[in-house]
């Protein structure tokens, strides 16, 4: 019975492994991304070429900044994506399969892999998740037609939840380290 139960928990604890699909997966989704991104900052340079062209008219070098400015918030968001999904996979990695021993040396994993438990995982990608939705309001705005003085309460508004969610994160995350700090006895 102890030989089934041996072999039953190896079975179990290597069945982690799995997790190497969504690693894998993510880090290529990632990768695919940046590459998209890159690409479109790429046309956006040679787009906004023309924007010294002396044979512009007004309205089309506003037409043309106005979508220079749009299209650069959107490849902002998929860097920003692009980095989740790395985040991601290299978090899962480190939970569920190894450390990553290159980055214990590096002074760049104290930044990126402080991901000790799913819970700072998750926090790491809502952090970013935000970012991404503050980027795309940011970029509706920039499209948005006020044609009510409703439609400025609304976005005034939207601004003023951004900026909840942002002090709540980042007073939640404060807060998450002063009591890490009292229970190790260290204070300011």
């Amino acid at each position: 019975m102890k030989f089934l139960e041996g072999l039953f928990e190896g079975f179990l604890w290597n069945s982690r492994f799995v997790i190497m699909a969504a690693v894998v997966g993510s880090l290529f989704a990632g990768f695919a991304i940046f590459y998209i991104a890159t690409v479109d900052v790429v046309y956006l340079v040679q787009h906004t070429l023309h924007y010294a062209d002396p044979g512009l008219t007004n309205e089309a070098r506003k037409v043309l900044h106005d979508s220079t400015v749009t299209h650069i918030v959107e490849v902002v968001d998929g860097y920003l994506l692009a980095t989740v999904m790395l985040i991601f996979s290299l978090g899962l990695y480190e939970l569920f399969i190894s450390d990553i021993n290159q980055a214990h040396g590096s002074k760049a994993s104290s930044k990126i892999l402080v991901i000790s438990n799913l819970d700072d995982l998750k926090s790491r990608l809502a952090k970013v998740i935000i970012m991404i939705m503050i980027v795309t309001l940011f970029e509706e705005a920039l499209n948005m037609q006020m044609s009510s003085p409703i439609d400025l309460l609304y976005l005034g508004g939207s601004i003023a939840l951004v900026a909840l969610a942002l002090y709540l994160t980042h007073s939640s995350e404060h807060g998450a380290k002063s009591s890490v700090e009292t229970e190790r006895g260290e204070t300011h």
